[in-house]
């Protein structure tokens, strides 16, 4: 079965600030039935009933587990919701799995740091199953840069990790780190249940400390794709997520999802 076309909701976060209800109907008239939630804890409520009056369901979302205290970009510090407030929306959401997006560069350095990381996120997943709950990890460039005895980080992590602990692969920041997305897919199996999909321009020193500019719609960048989803044989969520888009951030998101859709139902019939 092909996975589920999902969208990353901070994509078009600025849209739905104003007009919630708006913005989730403007995704469904795209196609999409699933989406990711984003910040998802303090709104669980309003986003339900956005999502209920237009036949979408989010059953994977975003939300701090590892670290209590979140920097900023613009220097502030964010205090993450507890572990049990977070389970408790993503319960009333109708959430899946509750995927940590963020543990800083300074966590991924080191094999104490990632075992840090790695322990922490058990201890949640445990709390996560006795609400019915999985948890995962979503990267970024930095996880994937530093090597541990020449092994990529993230790599380490998912050794260390319980089995029911699962990856949200970037498949763009991933490519920026200079990764073989598809053989690292292969190695990591079934570990692998989502994977952003997300293109644009590959070139030295694209990195997360200053996002660039000209990200593309889905299948228009170098970014490899097709051959990823391909490898992603326990794929249940392709989420597309624009980081920063030029123009009209809904078109860009309805090309993504045409290209999505084709290529998945093209692999589908293939197989």
């Amino acid at each position: 079965m092909a996975p589920a076309i999902s969208l990353q909701l901070y994509t078009v976060n600025a849209a739905l600030e104003p007009d919630l209800d708006g913005g989730v109907r403007r995704l469904a008239e795209i196609g999409f039935d699933t989406v990711e939630a984003f910040a998802f804890v303090d709104r669980a409520a309003q986003l339900k009933s956005a999502f209920d009056a237009h036949g979408i369901t989010a059953k994977t979302g975003h939300a701090f587990l590892v670290e209590e205290t979140i920097p900023l970009p613009d220097g502030s510090v964010m205090t993450a919701p507890s572990h049990a407030d977070t389970f408790a929306a993503a319960k009333e959401l109708g959430l899946a799995i509750v995927i940590d997006p963020f543990v800083g560069p300074g966590h991924w350095t080191t094999r104490e740091g990632v075992e840090r990381v790695a322990a922490r996120l058990n201890a949640a997943a445990a709390e996560a199953a006795l609400h019915g709950l999985r948890v995962g990890y979503h990267n970024h460039d930095h996880e994937l840069l530093p090597q541990i005895d020449g092994t990529p980080a993230l790599r380490v992590l998912a050794g260390l990790l319980d089995p029911g602990v699962v990856l949200e692969l970037d498949l763009y920041w991933a490519s920026a780190a200079g990764i073989d997305v598809v053989a690292f897919i292969e190695e990591l199996g079934d570990r692998i249940v989502a994977v952003h999909v997300k293109d644009g321009p590959m070139r030295d020193g694209i990195s997360t400390a200053s996002i660039p500019q000209d990200q593309t719609p889905a299948g228009q960048g170098d970014v490899d794709l097709a051959g990823a989803l391909a490898a992603a044989t326990a794929l249940e969520y392709a989420v597309i997520e624009f980081d920063h888009s030029e123009g009209d951030i809904f078109d860009a998101v309805q090309q993504s999802y045409a290209w999505l859709d084709a290529t998945l139902n093209k692999q589908e019939v293939s197989a």
